[in-house]
């Protein structure tokens, strides 16, 4: 049997190319429940009222502190013992979201710390509300310092996707290991699998590098 069967690696690239794209929509959907969740999060823990801002707290410490595997386990399969049926999929992206969610928040915290005292002065005696305190002043002040952590937890979720082969998700892993376990070959598939991420992972740095350089330009200018 030879090392490397080109034939078969041709062969084989639509699949992966299909669960690639599995992977991305898992990717893109979980930063996106994580990057909003994550503000709540932090807003909600840092300007709350003690009733939320405390078990806020130990709810994001709790996520943290357990493995991302275990919380995609316990929604796939405990929540339908509670009447809420999710799909491998869905709960797949809802637990990679709530998981880096929590990091997220601390990201957030950081940045909103950083924001100068004044500027909350100047914002009360404008008599603006909280809501376009946070939209019009803080947010867009706290968030370009904060995009290259941001941009790290996105590269993370992203190499944690395989996770979801463990519930059947039809990514990348787990498609490449159906095409091994049919074909009895493991090297092509497992081999342009971290081809894949090494790739993308590579595009995702790059994009939140340019988006870095974009903001700081923007706030340079404004």
């Amino acid at each position: 049997m030879k090392f490397w069967d080109w034939n078969f690696t041709f062969e084989i690239l639509p699949l992966l190319a299909r669960a690639a794209l599995v992977t991305l929509e898992a990717t893109v959907i979980g930063f996106v429940v994580a990057a909003i969740l994550g503000l709540c999060f932090a807003i909600g823990r840092m300007f709350g009222p003690k009733w939320l801002s405390i078990p806020l707290a130990g709810f994001i410490e709790f996520i943290r502190s357990t493995p991302l595997l275990i919380q995609i386990f316990f929604i796939y399969f405990v929540f339908p013992e509670f009447g809420v049926e999710i799909d491998a999929m869905t709960a797949g992206v809802l637990a990679l979201g709530l998981h880096y969610a929590t990091y997220c928040s601390e990201v957030y915290r950081a940045g909103l710390a950083n924001i100068p005292r004044g500027q909350w002065e100047a914002s009360t005696a404008l008599n603006m509300s909280t809501f376009h305190v946070f939209r019009d002043v803080i947010i867009p002040q706290a968030i370009p310092p904060i995009v290259p952590a941001l941009g790290n937890y996105l590269v993370a979720l992203f190499k944690d996707t395989p996770l979801l082969s463990a519930i059947a998700v039809l990514e990348l892993m787990q498609t490449a290991k159906i095409i091994g376990s049919e074909n009895f070959r493991y090297t092509e598939p497992i081999t342009l699998v971290g081809l894949i991420f090494l790739i993308f992972s590579l595009i995702a740095a790059a994009l939140v590098r340019a988006v870095e350089v974009w903001l700081r330009r923007r706030v340079t200018h404004s």
